[in-house]
């Protein structure tokens, strides 16, 4: 999401019309969830997706209009034989999008403040009126249809937005006062992680971006650096060997850091929501990783290998002091069991698994219990970089 907000900015600052295009409330199967965004211009074009298939075609067709009349609306879909997939495949669900015109004129101060609360690392919730809340709320004008909150995770307003084409000057309501409903209805559910919808207002909650700190910079700690940030982890890179550190290899790292694990390790700053991932080259230095991870306080350490690196690994562990305990908090062999066997198909399993941690609380099928230890691991071929 920040990379599409960013461009809006981008494309404000520079004079071009435009429509933002928000997902926010979906029921039943739909090929994207709600907080999914998309950038519709004049000409046709798009920045982000919606999913694709017939019902991202008529949402720009849609933009197209309101992007010419300037006032915001609400689309429902209903992915049934009118709006199902290009193949000819039907999802089901139902998906409300809303469509808020951005001409050079506007203020769009609202957006400036999402992404420097994104780059600050904010845990906060977007609060976006429909017009169900509306309607039944006509006393309130705070509830108008569109009107957008911003909340930070002590139920504090930070900023707000609202459709000035649908709302006199008089009737606009001030930034800093936020609906008590609102205000009750997110306090309630200040802990919830995945978006939710409640007496028409559907709250899009954005959690921190987790760093992903990645021991090893090859093949696979290549391709886990590529699909995470995809979905939104902040990642760090490391390895002793300068030329797979590059910004060519790893161009969407946050950081790249040459240098003897020893020294590196020990001193890096690992936070509560850090995940920390061992891929070296060998079994040697997954275990001086290992060492210094261990009990760092991270939310998640993943460590690559067999069955039987691992066992060996924790045995010499064992004799310098780290506890039993700490090693079962281990998630090893790391990743997702789908079979994998390319680089691609390993990284992607261990993207997975990230995914599932940060989004389930740290739950990952075929690990309900928590982490895997080598005790537990069932055979699997040993994988390196």
């Amino acid at each position: 999401m920040r990379e599409t907000i960013e461009q809006l900015i981008k494309d404000h600052n520079a004079g071009t019309p435009l429509a933002f295009c928000r997902l926010v409330e979906t029921r039943g199967s739909t090929p994207q969830k709600a907080g999914a965004v998309m950038l519709v211009y004049a000409d046709g074009s798009q920045t982000g997706t919606l999913g694709g298939g017939c019902v991202e075609a008529e949402v720009k067709r849609k933009s197209l209009s309101i992007i010419e009349s300037n006032i915001a609306q609400f689309e429902t879909f209903l992915l049934d034989n009118d709006y199902g997939w290009d193949d000819g495949l039907i999802c089901g669900g139902r998906m409300d999008i809303f469509i808020d015109p951005i001409l050079p004129n506007d203020d769009i101060s609202y957006f400036q403040q999402l992404i420097e609360c994104d780059i600050a690392g904010q845990t906060i919730t977007e609060a976006i009126v429909t017009p169900s809340a509306a309607d039944a709320s006509s006393a309130n004008t705070s509830l108008t249809t569109g009107s957008t909150w911003l909340i930070d995770h002590n139920n504090q307003l930070l900023g707000s937005r609202f459709c000035s084409s649908q709302q006199s000057a008089d009737q606009k309501p001030t930034s800093d006062d936020l609906p008590e409903v609102i205000r009750e209805l997110h306090g309630s559910h200040s802990q919830q992680r995945a978006p939710w919808h409640q007496d028409g207002i559907s709250f899009l909650p954005r959690q921190t971006r987790s760093r992903l700190i990645i021991v090893g910079g090859g093949h696979i700690g290549e391709a886990v650096a590529r699909f995470a940030n995809d979905v939104e982890f902040d990642t760090w890179v490391i390895d002793d060997r300068e030329q797979y550190v590059t910004e060519t290899r790893f161009p969407t790292a946050q950081r790249r850091i040459c240098g003897s694990m020893d020294e590196i390790l020990p001193a890096i700053e690992i936070t509560p929501e850090t995940y920390c991932l061992i891929v070296t080259r060998g079994h040697n230095h997954d275990e001086e990783a290992l060492y210094h991870l261990i009990d760092h306080g991270a939310a998640y350490v993943g460590m690559i290998g067999s069955k039987r690196k691992i066992r060996l690994i924790y045995e010499d562990l064992i004799e310098q002091g780290i506890s039993e305990e700490s090693l079962a908090d281990v998630f090893s062999p790391v990743g997702i069991d789908i079979g994998s066997k390319t680089v691609s198909e390993i990284a992607i399993s261990i993207v997975a698994e990230l995914i599932s941690h940060r989004n389930r609380n740290g739950v990952i099928p075929g690990r309900e219990q928590g982490a895997q230890t080598a005790n537990q691991a069932t055979n699997q071929p040993a994988r390196h970089s």
